[in-house]
């Protein structure tokens, strides 16, 4: 029998659910050598990202670059790259917000804001899209040459915040010179949650409008499927995967000058917080899929949150939730051995009558 239309969509949620299950489950045996209750661990983990209203927006705060760094995966993996360099491209467009002002005085208010945004974006588009270059035109592989030039970028930052941009008041740790309080994006309403969580979400819906709905998006998922065969139908395959890989770069690019302009305020070494590395996960999980990434990138904000409360009260370390990241990245790749073979087609399906044959006359 042949497999049924409702196959691949269930296969699509049961087979990450499988892979967030065990990550679980094998960080709960982790906790349990380790002389801890794994279901005090399990409990902690949701209550300190949803337990309560101030859980519930620091969950969200962190959700919000995490959803722009895994579109700087998704785009690209739709024209068929592999692409994870989200994390230099989030620290040079972090830099390019703070650096703006060094050039001139933007204006005062939305106009000054979208113009260090813009930036941001920007210099993450050319820098993403330079690994796309170097694949269409160098043959250079696009996960080694995006990983190295993330490496390229951290270090070009840590350059300019220690030394021309460097604020002479930040004695212990280096940064550049503050936003002006002008620039500065602010929260929403009366909660703690700042407003790039809406930049992220907003991306993820125009992301998802722009593969399933414009032309060229059409043709970023055939060059994504088949780029021989795209190209022998006329469609310009280098231009279009450069495209989608400047367009994640802009998007995590965004997600730097979002965490300039709402968290830190200035551009230091808190930027490099493994942002654009936890975007690679949460893209994987979400199949590379815009609108499925919120979600997504809500849980994984949320396992970030609940890390402080695992080191308060159990006493394990703040980073412990690196270790179920871990867990849900391997597993998440070992199930996709299992797609196709998830739902085997059951015999008490229903087939189809074949077409009868006319009686002779």
């Amino acid at each position: 029998m042949n497999r049924q239309p409702w196959h691949d969509a269930a296969e699509s949620v049961l087979l990450p659910l499988l892979a967030l299950g065990g990550a679980l489950g094998l960080f709960g045996a982790w906790v349990w050598f380790g002389g801890h209750d794994p279901t005090q661990a399990w409990t902690l983990l949701f209550v300190g990202a949803f337990g309560d209203a101030f859980s519930f927006q620091n969950t969200l705060q962190r959700a919000a670059p995490l959803m722009l760094t895994a579109l700087c995966v998704a785009l690209p993996a739709r024209a068929g790259l592999t692409v994870i360099g989200g994390e230099g491209a989030l620290v040079l467009g972090g830099l390019a917000c703070a650096g703006l002002p060094y050039l001139f005085s933007p204006p005062a208010g939305i106009a000054g804001t979208a113009l260090l945004l813009l930036a941001s974006a920007l210099v993450g588009a050319l820098w993403i899209a330079l690994a796309g270059v170097l694949r269409q035109y160098r043959g250079v592989n696009e996960t080694i040459s995006s990983l190295l030039l993330s490496y390229i970028a951290i270090a070009l930052f840590k350059h300019f915040v220690e030394g021309p941009m460097r604020d002479p008041a930040s004695l212990n740790k280096p940064s550049t010179l503050p936003l002006p309080e002008m620039l500065r994006i602010g929260t929403i309403g009366e909660y703690d949650v700042h407003w790039g969580l809406v930049f992220g979400a907003v991306a993820c819906v125009v992301g998802a409008v722009w593969l399933s709905r414009t032309t060229h998006g059409f043709a970023t998922r055939v060059v994504g499927g088949n780029a021989r065969a795209a190209r022998l139908v006329g469609l310009p395959a280098h231009r279009i995967i450069i495209t989608a890989c400047a367009l994640g770069g802009a998007a995590a690019g965004l997600a730097g000058g979002i965490e300039v302009a709402a968290v830190h305020t200035s551009a230091n070494a808190s930027l490099i917080a493994g942002l654009g590395y936890a975007g690679i996960l949460v893209s994987f999980i979400a199949r590379h899929q815009p609108l499925a990434i919120i979600p997504v990138a809500i849980l994984f904000g949320g396992f970030g949150a609940a890390g402080s409360l695992l080191q308060r009260r159990m006493g394990l370390p703040d980073a412990s939730v690196q270790v179920l990241l871990g867990f849900a990245f391997v597993l998440i790749l070992a199930t996709e051995t299992l797609r196709g073979r998830l739902l085997p087609v059951s015999s008490w399906l229903p087939t189809p009558a074949p077409p009868r044959r006319p009686e002779a006359a």
